[in-house]
């Protein structure tokens, strides 16, 4: 029999011809193939035959098929290996055969869920009805003819309070499935998102495009005449078409393109829910005053602030709002409803008056409020242990507690601490002057932001 490995963009990375016992499920599921040469082949139900996992619309990596075809030919098969890498589907199509698939898992996970919860209600149901016999608290009667009946209702129950809070376990895992199918699509057009990867695609076009004139682009040359690049020149188009038609339907249905034309110095910038005083208008983003001056804020402008010093650029993907310095100045009344809207969802905090900036203090008097003694601020990332930690600002506790609340400040690999007791800090980091000591406070005042 001979094994046949065929590779289009259009279907992927196939193999046809096996058996099952034949010796080839051995060399099929090495992890050294496809583009990272770290991928096994699997076998599908669906197609009845071997694939390579994400093989599809892409380019094969033929040193990873001849490496294949050849311990095959090792083992005493015959093998054919074919590959047209120009046999592809648009983009368009690719596209939306995702959104299906996408809807087949969400009705198919939301069906796992429903049955997993129906079976933890009935185990659940067991176990209750079963503990009935017991509900007034009648002990096991050691030596009495009861005792195996009741020890064996006993684990009967213990088992269905167990299988029930497995199947509830494994209905939140498939709701949690079925939902982020069921978003799949919302995910993919999210305007954000898509502009981001308009930028990065129109990018990887003007690359392929220098390529194709042999120049030098990312670092290193390419082969003008390799036909490769203008597979890539077709699959960049039509992907940039693709995804500009989504923003210009999402436009059309009141989404607005923020740019350099919308924004002059001096206006203010709605960036994750807090206005900020542009600085500065880039090409692709506006400079504003540091995030970290925001905390508490719903309103930041261009003085007054803690660290006036140190500043911040918002991409203009990533902006919510405009307003001129004269609008600003306006009540609150005179807010679009939009705006009224969010801001029922986050309630308006009072501007607070600017704080100066930290200068160096002794510890605080007798009968001084506890939040107004010195604290420091650090920056943690992730698995690192307390000697790994670096200060970044001294300030007063209860600013710190406001700064490493605020969720800004922390991310998956990173985190802000504080803390009035740092052991392995020096005093002057805290913005003490020489021969001051850093005050004691009982472990129970230190305070971290949660951990990720």
């Amino acid at each position: 029999m001979t094994i046949e490995i065929t590779h289009t963009r259009r279907e992927g990375t196939l193999i046809e011809g096996t058996s099952r016992g034949d010796g080839s499920a051995e060399i099929l599921r090495l992890r050294e193939y496809g583009r990272t040469q770290r991928q096994p082949f699997r076998w599908s139900r669906n197609l009845d035959c071997w694939y390579l996992p994400h093989s599809r619309d892409h380019a094969t990596y033929t040193p990873s098929l001849e490496l294949l075809a050849q311990r095959l030919r090792d083992a005493g098969y015959e093998v054919t290996l074919t590959i047209d890498n120009a046999d592809r589907r648009s983009f368009s199509e690719a596209e939306e055969e995702r959104e299906e698939k996408a809807e087949d898992r969400a009705d198919r996970f939301g069906g796992y869920a429903a049955s997993a919860a129906q079976s933890s209600e009935a185990a659940w149901k067991k176990s209750h009805d079963i503990s009935e016999r017991f509900a007034f608290g009648q002990p096991i009667l050691t030596g009495h003819h009861s005792e195996g009946r009741a020890r064996r209702d006993h684990a009967r129950m213990d088992d269905a309070m167990r299988k029930s809070i497995g199947e509830s376990d494994r209905a939140a895992h498939w709701t949690g499935r079925a939902q982020a199918a069921a978003n799949y699509q919302q995910f993919r057009k999210d305007p954000g998102r898509t502009l981001r990867r308009l930028d990065k695609l129109r990018a990887d076009l003007r690359a392929v495009e220098k390529w194709q004139r042999g120049e030098s682009a990312k670092g290193y040359s390419r082969n003008p005449a390799d036909p490769e690049l203008e597979i890539e020149h077709q699959e960049l188009t039509e992907e940039i078409k693709h995804w500009e038609k989504i923003i210009k339907d999402t436009e059309a249905e009141g989404f607005k393109v923020w740019s350099k034309a919308d924004f002059t110095r001096g206006d203010f910038v709605l960036y994750r829910g807090t206005w900020y005083e542009v600085l500065r208008v880039n090409p692709k983003s506006v400079t504003i005053p540091h995030i970290h001056n925001g905390t508490g804020k719903r309103i930041v402008r261009a003085t007054g602030n803690r660290h006036d010093d140190w500043t911040w650029t918002a991409p203009y993907d990533d902006v919510s709002g405009r307003k001129s310095a004269d609008a600003m100045q306006q009540p609150p009344q005179a807010e679009t409803a939009e705006q009224h809207e969010q801001a029922k969802q986050s309630p308006p905090v009072e501007e607070p008056v600017p704080a100066a900036k930290p200068t160096p203090v002794a510890a605080p008097a007798a009968g001084a409020n506890w939040q107004d003694g010195m604290a420091l601020v650090l920056i943690a990332s992730k698995n690192s242990s307390r000697r790994k930690r670096r200060a970044l600002w001294a300030m007063t506790r209860r600013e710190a507690q406001a700064v490493c609340g605020d969720p800004r400040t922390f991310g998956r690999s990173y985190m802000l601490t504080w803390t009035d007791r740092p052991a392995r800090h020096r005093g002057h980091r805290l913005g003490m002057g020489p021969g001051q000591r850093q005050p004691r406070a009982s472990p129970r005042r230190a305070g971290h932001h949660p951990a990720p």
